[in-house]
């Protein structure tokens, strides 16, 4: 990945985004998405429009200071930017667009959703638990509150110091899942702390294909595992991918292929590591979900930015 010149966030700016763009600009200039002093935060760059393509995030709530992001999952569009954030509760593949320039680069932050930490935020939380099933959306994005974005300024900044990071990140980032617990999707995030809803069901399914992509997983299998018949999950899985469960399984394959070639894996051995047995089968559908072949694909990531993570 190459690294820009320094510059200086947009003056234009309201006063909550330029303080989380200053400090975001201190810490990353680099094209893509880099690391910071906490695992659970990774940070956002791009001096330049990324067109649309497809992209596989964990879960995760992305904040933008500077710049917008324009996803697409099926027939949904929606823009993540200054005014507001995503919220991905669960492992999707979608197609996204960067809009960044070299005056004002897109500045941005992807925190890792913990359901854990949402689990234990509910018991402490007033009133129990209701159920979410019909009212969740995998992926959206929603107002930011002036107290999340507060919360969210404070989170970069304490990235600046590893000490602060270390003692002071992890309460920032239960914060940040408080506030967004009490966000638009709220109940989607309350779902991944609820086994039993059908959500709850669909997101452990998720959790397998994305730990055992290469092994050879049938939709039998991950519906009975789900405590649900095939047509059931099926229907579920659509619902909250957009995908069938195969398609979607396809897809992730492809994913974590392409992370591995531009790693360096060749395409063969790729293929295989993913659990394709046959080559020619792997660069079909390779062209087919990127729009070119494996090396055409991975070359022009790597001059360019690699958005998948």
């Amino acid at each position: 990945m190459k690294t820009s010149s320094k510059r200086t966030p947009s003056p234009n700016l309201a006063p909550r985004n330029a303080a989380l763009a200053e400090a975001l600009s201190k810490l990353n200039q680099t094209e893509g998405f880099s690391s910071s002093a906490l695992p659970e935060v990774r940070l956002m760059y791009s001096s330049d429009t990324v067109p649309s393509a497809p992209v596989s995030y964990e879960p995760s709530l992305v904040f933008v200071a500077q710049g917008r992001k324009h996803g697409r999952l099926g027939d949904r569009v929606f823009t993540y930017d200054p005014r507001n954030y995503l919220v991905l509760s669960v492992p999707l593949p979608f197609e996204c667009e960067t809009i960044g320039t070299p005056e004002e680069p897109m500045l941005g932050m992807a925190v890792r959703i913990n359901p854990t930490i949402i689990a234990e935020l509910l018991l402490d939380m007033d009133g129990p638990a209701s159920s979410a099933d019909g009212a969740t959306v995998a992926i959206d994005a929603v107002p930011i509150t002036p107290e999340l974005s507060d919360a969210v300024v404070r989170l970069a900044r304490c990235l600046h110091s590893p000490a602060e990071a270390k003692i002071l990140g992890p309460q920032i980032i239960r914060e940040l899942t408080y506030r967004a617990l009490h966000g638009a999707q709220g109940p989607t995030l309350r779902a991944l702390a609820m086994p039993q809803s059908s959500f709850g069901h669909i997101a452990r399914a998720l959790k397998r294909i994305h730990l055992d992509f290469a092994e050879n997983l049938d939709v039998g299998t991950l519906a009975r595992e789900s405590g649900m018949s095939v047509s059931t999950f099926h229907a579920n899985f659509k619902a909250v991918t957009t995908k069938p469960p195969l398609r979607y399984l396809q897809t992730i394959r492809l994913h974590k292929a392409q992370v591995l070639m531009v790693g360096g894996t060749p395409v063969a051995e790729a293929a295989r590591q993913v659990g394709y047995e046959s080559p020619s089968q792997f660069s079909r559908e390779f062209k087919r979900l990127f729009g070119g072949t494996p090396k055409e694909v991975v070359n022009r990531l790597r001059v360019g930015l690699s958005m998948s993570f």
